[in-house]
């Protein structure tokens, strides 16, 4: 009966942490395939407004090359742009890192001092 027992155990696969055999255990997922690098150019000269408001009136608009997103799927980018306030006063360059999932900008943050936008290199769009 313990011989039994025993066989029809390993009948189903076992977590890949599982003390069992190599052979028995349910092999790791594979990573989802990295889509295309996204031609965020493009992107940003056809849908300014995903990142920046008309009212800012973006100017000398500079975007950095798309990297893996690291905190998910998809890919991020660095943005840069001379910005004026509603009131019309220059607030200076400002810089956003975007998030671009299945081709589209999902996400905008504005950068903090510690973010990789401070040494990516920038080409304007």
């Amino acid at each position: 009966m313990t011989g039994g027992a025993l066989g029809l155990a390993g009948c189903g696969l076992a977590d890949i942490r599982s003390p069992v055999p190599e052979f028995m255990r349910a092999k790791a997922a594979d990573p989802a395939p990295l889509e295309a690098p996204p031609d965020v150019k493009r992107m940003l000269g056809e849908k300014l407004d995903s990142v920046f408001t008309a009212a800012s009136r973006p100017a000398q608009v500079r975007v950095s090359e798309p990297r893996p997103n690291l905190r998910g799927p998809g890919w991020t980018a660095c943005v840069r742009a001379e910005l004026t306030s509603v009131i019309g006063k220059p607030l200076g360059t400002q810089t956003y890192r975007i998030t671009i999932a299945d081709g589209v900008i999902s996400d905008r943050r504005q950068v903090e001092a510690e973010d990789t936008c401070t040494t990516e290199n920038y080409e304007p769009i």
